[in-house]
This record gives C-alpha cells, structure tokens and sequence, in this order.
C-alpha cells in the first residue's frame, strides 16, 4: 500500500517554546488582556506560533518549555542559571504560555526535571532516525542545540533570520563540529547557562585545538605534543591540566541528555488543527484576531 503524499515529504519541526516567549516578550510590544493582565508575550508567541503552521511543508510539530528554569543540572552546579532575575511580566506568562500553545493544538512538552533543550534533542535524535522524515528542524538559534545537527537530516533553523544551518554551516560559525559543542563550550563557558569556561581559553584557541581533537580527552596534556599551532599554548594546557575536574563537569552541564521520557510517537506530533478551547482562550486574552490566522488542518 502506498503511503499517504505527507509521509515522502515530512519534516518535523521542534520549537523552543521558551526561547520563543522570551523573544516576544523583548520583542513584541506589551499588551493587556480584558482582566489587566500583562500577556503581550504569550500573544505574540501565538502570532509566530500560527505564522509557522502557516507554512505548507509544516505538518508534525511539537514545543518544549521550561515549567521552571532549574533543572537536574543545578544539583551538579550551583552556579548553574536559575530563575533568578526574570522579569516578573515574563515570569508569569510562562504558564499561560503552555495552555496557549496546547490550545493551538500544538503537542506540548514541559519540562522540570530536564530542560526545553533536552526535549528537543531526545525527540530530534528520536524522529530522526524514522524513514518518514526527511527533516527535523529544531526552530531555535541556541548555541547548545548545535551539538544535535546531523548533516542536513537534523538542522536548526532560526526563525527570525530565516536561516537554517546544517552540519557545515555549524562548522563554518564555530569553527568544530556538532560533536565538538559540549567541549567547545565546557572549555570557553557559556555565561548564559552559567558555564564558567577555563581560563585563557577563548573561542579562537579552543575551536583549533578541538578542530584537531575533537574531544576534551583527547587534547594532550603537554603542550609539546600539540601538533597543531596555538598562540600560547604551553599556558593554555597548564590551565586546562589544573582545571581538569571542573572542565569534566562543564562538559556535562553542556551534554543535552537524548534520553528524556517523552510519551509521544511521531503520529503524535502531526498538526490536526487547534484544540476547541483556542477560542475562549483568544477572548481571555482579548486576542480575536489570532482565529483569522491559524490555518485548517491539513488532510
């Protein structure tokens, strides 16, 4: 029996839900609901929510959210990022975020013990491997979600610039490739997940010494067996030599994890159209207009 036309063409799409929410909010104008509430984000969220179903090759898709900002990584770290110092607007249109995005009939994933990201890349490494799919695209530019792509089969696409990288476009912006993220960045830190990094190493040094190894481990240990030229490399393996244990631990803080308990099969994730409560819940938020936006399912 042939396969329904969907099936030879599918793509999958996978949504960081709180990158997203974060961006309306800095980035869409403040609006009220009928009530007073501040909900200008979770609007604009919606908007681009409906913008993406909009588009013809989007038929299975799903979306991560951070539920809370702490995960099993701050129990490894204690200056692992935390919630602290979010705008309280933003804060708390987080959980009215997820209803929204459940009511555009979107699958829905909220995190607690993991992150958004460990969704994305357990579903990306999941999906990929089905002979259905031709594409997973995981919709966000973080940094961290790179270390996912594979060839053109994983790719992320960020939205905003319209740009998708594969696995040489990741070459090509950090200097390593996807395998080499987690290293990359236990070594350079990543201030905004609170990853202090090594010091003296910086992002130039450390893509061409792992553009050569590849992995932590496997960098010699005296810069004299180093056969690729660095600026500074003796002090720059006698940082690394003293700062193995915390450098190991970076490396874990910035592994996504592939093994998230996600219930849904891929059938789950095909966009039937959205939840009878998109309605009631566009006149809570005084947003009418959306319903004029959100496509028909697809057949």
């Amino acid at each position: 029996m042939a396969r329904p036309r969907y099936e030879k063409r599918m793509r999958v799409h996978l949504i960081d839900g709180t990158y997203e929410l974060y961006r309306s909010f800095y980035g869409a104008p403040p609006a009220t609901a009928p009530d007073g509430r501040e909900v200008g984000a979770v609007r604009g969220m919606l908007a681009s929510f409906a913008a993406l179903l909009r588009e013809p090759d989007v038929t299975h898709a799903a979306v991560a959210f951070d539920t809370v900002i702490e995960s099993f990584r701050n129990d490894l770290w204690a200056g692992y990022k935390t919630g602290a110092g979010i705008d309280p607007p933003l804060w708390a249109q987080f959980p009215l975020a997820e209803r929204a995005a459940r009511a555009l009939g979107l699958t829905v994933w909220s995190m607690v013990e993991f992150e958004a990201d460990d969704a994305l890349a357990t579903a990306a490494a999941r999906f990929a491997g089905d002979p259905r799919v031709v594409q997973v695209r995981l919709c966000t530019p973080d940094k961290d979600l790179a270390q996912m792509v594979r060839g053109d089969r994983i790719v992320q696409l960020d939205r905003r610039k319209q740009l998708v990288l594969d696995e040489a476009a990741v070459r090509a912006k950090f200097g390593v490739g996807p395998q080499s993220i987690p290293d990359l960045l236990a070594l350079v830190g990543d201030e905004q997940d609170g990853i202090p990094g090594v010091p003296r190493w910086g992002a130039k040094s450390a893509a061409t010494v792992l553009a050569r190894y590849e992995h932590l481990a496997a960098i010699p240990r005296d810069a004299a067996d180093w056969d690729v030229a660095v600026r500074g490399a003796t002090a720059l393996a006698q940082s690394l030599a003293e700062h193995r244990s915390e450098v190991a631990l970076w490396h874990r803080l910035a592994t996504l994890r592939t093994d998230v308990p996600l219930a849904e099969s891929l059938d789950d994730l095909r966009w039937r159209g959205p939840a009878p409560d998109l309605a009631p819940l566009c006149r809570e938020l005084g947003y009418e207009r959306l319903l004029e936006r959100v496509p028909p399912p697809r057949p």
